[in-house]
């Protein structure tokens, strides 16, 4: 299960400064953190500190996790050899809910989510509904056939020329992992070494 917000979203976005939940144009003052007013709101300069946990909470919230489930991400990316920090991205974007993002089936990580707990996602060829799911090479993640009558997911499924990133394949509405993430590979502003650094104080 991942963290559920139901607070204003374009509030959290701001407090990032990135489009947490992928609403694109609607989002408005991003690049004005919440709370600040015209010339008044003066931002402090930020300590070391200050700067790493933005950057956790911007990626916990980017992949719309709790802080609980965040750690054990950290955890395990601690046990990888390598980089910490692009181990732990590549375990980010192995999660089902994203894939299904990356993969264009849904236009945000939260409807993913949705689409994954309601049982309207196959890997395999068999149903799973477990967001946190970590699909692995050669896998085939591909919608059920009642979900692509889901008008939402038909309208998305009709856009021509959808790139998908390159450890990712797609044929209509049946996608394949050929290869695990690399960094270069995701194109969010993220600097995971700041998250590593938060938490290996």
């Amino acid at each position: 299960m991942m963290g559920k917000y139901n607070g204003p979203k374009d509030r959290l976005s701001r407090r990032e400064g990135i489009d947490l939940f992928g609403k694109g144009v609607k989002l408005t003052r991003l690049n004005i953190p919440p709370g600040v007013h015209g010339p008044k709101g003066v931002t402090k300069s930020q300590s070391q500190y200050g700067k790493q946990l933005r950057e956790k909470q911007k990626v916990k919230r980017l992949y719309g996790l709790f802080e609980k489930q965040f750690s054990r991400y950290i955890e395990k990316a601690l046990k990888h050899k390598g980089n910490t920090g692009e181990a732990l991205l590549s375990l980010l974007e192995r999660r089902l809910d994203n894939v299904v993002y990356r993969l264009g089936f849904a236009k945000t990580r939260p409807m993913a989510r949705q689409l994954v707990s309601h049982g309207h996602i196959l890997v395999n060829g068999k149903k799973v509904n477990i967001s946190s799911y970590m699909v692995k090479v050669n896998d085939v993640v591909s919608l059920s056939p009642k979900s692509v009558a889901i008008p939402h997911v038909k309208k998305l499924l009709e856009i021509e020329g959808y790139m998908v990133p390159n450890w990712l394949e797609r044929k209509e509405f049946v996608g394949k992992i050929v290869e695990v993430p690399e960094r270069s590979d995701i194109v969010e502003p993220i600097f995971e070494q700041d998250v590593v650094e938060f938490y290996s104080r």
